[in-house]
């Protein structure tokens, strides 16, 4: 993962964030990115699992 960002987001009665990975693909070696919108709890996470 090289680089990894995060957004707070606020609504009327939620916080979440939005966290966006980027993933090296093992086949063609060319970086994506993976967006997901989340509490701020599971962020640690999402950013861990490959």
């Amino acid at each position: 993962m090289a680089k990894k960002t995060v957004a707070t987001l606020q609504t009327a009665s939620k916080r979440l964030t939005k966290a966006i990975k980027m993933v090296k693909s093992p086949k063609t070696g060319a970086y994506t990115f993976v967006e997901s919108i989340m509490s701020p709890e599971e962020v640690d996470q999402f950013l861990q699992k490959k």
